[in-house]
């Protein structure tokens, strides 16, 4: 039996529902989701230099910039940093493999930012802008940031050949915010932080994530979804963790629906750990130039 269809049989489902890994076909479309979507594509459409999306671990952030790839034209070059770390250079040099561009082994920077610019230059010249989406960037230091920073003075003049897309955690608007980075936090456009949901949007995001995968969105009861909201914060990684593991108790105790008592059990064997999101993010310094 595979991963993908592990509680099938027993709630006649099609798939497993509540799997951890993005997917674009189970996402549900919160406010909160819709909102951001809506920054991401602003972002692209406008030409802004820099947009950045933030949320928890787990809110979601991947699967809409997977689901934005798929919407994205021919007309522009995508390149996708996850995870870049490391002092000046390294984030140029994450740069470059994620374009699919080589400097040589023994290029300095100079050589390698050359590579680069030529490079943006040309898709310009072919009426191509090029897209940078960096993940996790919240890990990237105070100089990589502005590093980015100055990638994005590769212009035209007028038009915008380089933009930036960064998607992290909470943290890194608290690092857009620091005073060293205020020109950086000048060139965000388009910023927005994606909530935790609420127990309504909990309610619907099970249903709706039942109901895709082939039930009927009752496999939970109403007592068993507060309780999953409760202890999960409302993030959606840490949802899906819980419901995951209910259904397998469920499952082992012949039951054909999660209830109160089934997710109290998992909760009582310590098999879920939640760690809760704090409650508000700092908010973005933005420039009123770049919002007109």
């Amino acid at each position: 039996m595979s991963g993908s269809t592990f509680f099938a049989s027993h709630f006649g489902l099609r798939e497993r529902p509540f799997t951890l890994l993005p997917d674009p076909d189970f996402i549900y479309w919160t406010a909160a989701h819709k909102r951001a979507f809506t920054v991401l594509e602003y972002g692209i459409f406008t030409c802004a230099p820099i947009t950045v999306v933030t949320g928890e671990v787990g809110a979601g952030k991947t699967t809409l910039v997977q689901k934005l790839l798929l919407q994205v034209g021919e007309e522009v070059v995508v390149g996708l940093v996850s995870n870049a770390q490391g002092g000046r250079g390294d984030l140029l040099h994450w740069v470059l493999n994620a374009l699919g561009l080589d400097a040589g082994q023994e290029a300095g920077y100079v050589a390698k930012f050359q590579v680069l610019q030529d490079f943006i230059i040309d898709q310009y010249a072919a009426e191509r802008r090029v897209l940078l989406i960096i993940d996790e960037a919240q890990n990237l230091s105070v100089e990589g940031l502005e590093e980015l920073r100055m990638l994005t003075n590769i212009n035209s003049g007028k038009d915008e050949l380089l933009q930036l897309v960064l998607v992290g955690q909470p943290e890194l608007r608290d690092m857009i915010s620091r005073p060293e980075l205020r020109q950086f936090a000048q060139r965000v456009t388009a910023s927005y932080h994606i909530p935790a949901m609420d127990l309504p949007t909990t309610r619907a995001y099970v249903r709706h994530r039942l109901a895709h995968a082939g039930g009927t969105g009752d496999e939970f009861s109403e007592a068993a979804v507060a309780a999953i909201h409760e202890a999960s914060g409302g993030v959606p990684r840490l949802v899906n963790k819980l419901c995951d593991f209910s259904m397998a108790y469920a499952m082992s105790a012949d039951r054909r629906t999660v209830d109160l008592d089934t997710v109290e059990d998992v909760l009582a064997e310590d098999m879920f750990i939640a760690t809760r999101p704090p409650a508000q993010p700092t908010p973005l310094r933005l420039d009123r130039k770049f919002m007109e």
